[in-house]
């Protein structure tokens, strides 16, 4: 048994960590564009190997491009406490956002180092391939894959919307693995995570305890009309894509505001062809991303989204298509796990307060076939996918002493 109770991390080398990291495909307004299996995802994924190596640990990468870092425990058939995020980024991502999950997990295992202190089972620290999807669907990719929610076959021919194909940019980049995906096992999993909201830092709480994280889905849809001239066509024979979506995004929105509480809607991703200044837009694909930590609401939602949508492509004569491309049920953490969080908190004194998680992550994934929760800690202004995304370093050290102790908790 551990019995050290007051130790802490080293807050410097945290923050360090992280400013070092951020230098490895800097954006255009001081956040990241580091996307997932591009050479700056390559590049990350060598400093954190070789930060990793100093620190004693172990590397396996799986076919999907996960590294798994291990730090042994005295236990040898012991299963390991695993810590996890990502350090890949939106193409206006933050210095923060999953990245702070992966250095975390480092810090504990460097914390752990510095004080001799050893754990009955390993820590072993994850930096999953592909969690924000910004590139190729679906978001959480490979720990989607871990859980067994897509086989890795299919993952790997995954293609982005130049047609590249997953798994031949991942051999490019050089990480792709040989391990079996789901080979490693695990004891439990913890996930630290900027909030990426508004809660915290507004109630000046220190740490929010993640009980549930929110069900998405995403349905892409295509409308398929005619392209015609703009200056000869009448309005009142066109079949006019964007005109049809026009719509279907405000009632998006009155869906959503309908659903009330606990429902949110939107649409993001939107291509219009042949995108021409005088052509009646023939073909708009786009999705619709719809969240609620109620599954009834969920579904209830997507059928109202289809009904108005149908009838409005009806209205305008435009041909409607509409297929899930991604996301997961709401998510209820492992009940131990969060009190181990809670615990933790107490510890240190630091405020606490349990929160729902409104975006995915990869723990979502993890605890269907593992016990999990998540840790966050507050973000300035809830900013978060933009270069703009800030923490403070405080909140960094609080929120991985957390970390730290919940681990050691679990491997004790």
């Amino acid at each position: 048994m551990v019995k050290e109770t007051n130790i802490s991390i080293n807050e410097n080398r945290l923050w360090d960590s992280l400013m070092e990291m951020a230098k490895i495909g800097p954006g255009i307004a001081g956040g990241n564009n580091r996307q997932t299996v591009t050479f700056e995802d390559g590049e990350a994924r060598k400093l954190l190997k070789k930060w990793t190596s100093e620190a004693g640990m172990s590397m396996k990468v799986d076919e999907l491009g996960s590294m798994f870092f291990k730090r042994d425990g005295t236990d040898k058939n012991a299963l390991p406490v695993v810590i996890g995020s990502h350090l890949d980024t939106q193409p206006t991502g933050g210095k923060y956002d999953g990245v702070l999950g992966v250095l975390a997990g480092l810090e504990v295992v460097r914390t752990l180092n510095d004080l001799n202190i050893k754990t009955k089972r390993p820590i072993l620290v994850v930096n999953w391939t592909n969690e924000e999807g910004s590139r190729f669907p679906p978001a959480m990719m490979a720990s989607a894959g871990y859980a067994g929610i897509y086989d890795t076959k299919t993952l790997l021919a995954a293609t982005d919307y130049e047609g590249n194909i997953f798994g031949e940019e991942l051999e490019k980049i050089g990480w792709k693995g040989t391990e079996p995906v789901g080979k490693e096992k695990f004891h439990c999993y913890y996930e630290l995570h900027i909030e990426q909201g508004p809660i915290l830092e507004s109630e000046n709480i220190d740490i929010g305890v993640v009980t549930h994280g929110q069900g998405l889905k995403w349905l892409e849809v295509k409308l398929t009309g005619v392209e015609q001239h703009t200056g000869t066509t009448p309005m009142n024979i066109r079949k006019d894509t964007a005109l049809a979506l026009s719509e279907i995004v405000l009632n998006v929105n009155k869906v959503a505001n309908k659903n009330q509480p606990n429902a949110l809607g939107s649409v993001g991703h939107i291509e219009v062809s042949p995108n021409s200044r005088n052509v009646i837009a023939g073909q708009t694909t786009f999705t619709i991303d719809i969240r609620s930590p109620e599954i009834k609401k969920l579904d209830k939602m997507e059928k109202e989204i289809k009904l108005f949508a149908e009838k409005i492509c009806n209205k305008y004569n435009v041909n409607f298509e509409m297929e899930q491309i991604g996301g997961f049920d709401p998510v209820a953490f492992d009940k131990l796990c969060l009190d181990n969080i809670r615990d933790s908190s107490k510890k240190f004194g630091y405020s606490y307060k349990d929160i729902v998680s409104g975006a995915g992550h990869d723990a979502c994934w993890i605890n269907t076939v593992v016990p999990s929760a998540m840790i966050m800690c507050p973000c300035i202004d809830g900013l978060s996918h933009n270069e703009a995304e800030e923490i403070k370093p405080e909140w960094a050290y609080s929120s991985t002493n957390v970390l730290l102790h919940s681990a050691i908790a679990s491997a004790s």
